[in-house]
């Protein structure tokens, strides 16, 4: 099959393009625009195959999407591309408009008028695949209910908020138009590849500067943890398998409160990577002001996915955390350079602060 992936240079495009790319028999064409959080590095494995391509695009520009949908016979559109961190939603929250909204209405327009060109066994394969977040649908209390498909949206940020509009577009595409879209919702990833702004990578790089390690308000915010190449498995199955109209939730089953995140990379990094004063990375975390409208708990009901598709995670939340640490150990080439022209300011307190998180 001959696929476009929005936003392939992104964490979890990456992820996809390398596992769907892996397969001589697929065509890949990558389509990012290289924003901050893009990073051709992350496809290095698979840059050379002959069944990959990478266009330089922003989704904004439905024109040059069109063209690339019809150059390239494309069979199915997974887009991922979007403006992903909560933190700077909230200290400028126009990108996200403009990118998670305005962006997939351009590729909506685009997919439609692909899509009604084709014909044949092309048409009925054609599929748009949209990749969204479990934090549509806003807050859980910490010990009882959880997200499934039929959860109505509630979201708290601008960056929620941005991934629901979205997310009510495609739907409305699919009931307007009759275009053939299938949806996504996941909870947080984590692996290699993670930008450095993100918590699990955030955490396990300021441990290694010996920095101080951040926690939000308490620590007790729950988060569900899905490891990437789960997700991008997970993905590729709905993309091809998934049925027109259908969403999917897909988490790791994998709850955690921050603090005890923060707090198991501390102790692998005490057994990998000890001090040198010998002290525990434990002794470096600070709890710091809470950020504004932090969700509680999120919990993802990945049943339906099990159950009608086959998929569950390939990774328990330890196997995959140890993972995690020991490719970023392995693999400063590819964070250095980041963590250099990014710095270490805390994001989304409203103003500038002296933490990152």
């Amino acid at each position: 099959m001959r696929f476009l992936i929005t936003g392939g240079a992104g964490f979890i495009g990456s992820a996809v393009c390398r596992r769907i790319a892996s397969d001589p028999s697929n065509f890949v064409l990558n389509v990012d625009k290289l924003t901050y959080a893009g990073n051709l590095a992350s496809l290095k494995a698979i840059d050379n195959l002959p069944n990959y391509a990478f266009a330089q695009a922003d989704i904004c520009d439905g024109q040059t999407i069109g063209s690339l949908l019809r150059q390239h016979d494309i069979d199915v559109i997974m887009h991922l591309a979007a403006e992903s961190h909560v933190d700077r939603s909230i200290d400028g929250p126009g990108a996200f408009i403009e990118t998670n909204i305005i962006g997939t209405f351009q590729m909506l327009n685009a997919a439609r008028g692909y899509y009604e060109s084709l014909t044949g066994e092309k048409r009925d394969r054609f599929r748009f695949h949209h990749i969204s977040t479990d934090e549509v649908f806003g807050d859980l209390p910490f010990d009882s209910g959880i997200f499934t498909e039929e959860t109505p949206y509630a979201p708290s940020s601008p960056y929620s908020a941005s991934k629901a509009s979205s997310d009510h577009l495609v739907r409305a595409w699919h009931e307007t138009y009759g275009l053939p879209v299938v949806l996504s919702n996941c909870s947080n990833n984590y692996g290699p590849f993670h930008f450095p702004e993100k918590l699990i990578p955030l955490v396990i790089l300021n441990a290694l500067d010996e920095r101080e390690l951040p926690v939000y308000g308490k620590g007790e915010n729950v988060r569900d943890w899905l490891y990437v190449d789960d997700h991008a498995a997970a993905l590729h199955l709905v993309a091809t398998k998934g049925v027109a109209g259908e969403s999917y939730n897909i988490g790791g089953n994998a709850e955690r409160r921050n603090i005890d995140v923060v707090r198991g990379i501390c102790a692998i990094l005490d057994r990998k990577r000890p001090r040198k004063n010998g002290a525990s990375y434990a002794d470096l975390i600070n709890m710091v002001t809470d950020r504004p409208g932090h969700d509680r708990r999120y919990a993802i009901d990945a049943s339906k996915i099990k159950r009608e598709l086959g998929w569950s995670p390939a990774q328990t939340f330890d196997s995959g955390l140890e993972a995690t640490v020991d490719w970023y150990l392995a693999n400063d080439w590819w964070w250095g350079p980041i963590r250099e022209a990014q710095g270490y300011e805390r994001l989304g307190t409203l103003k500038v602060a002296g933490a990152a998180e």
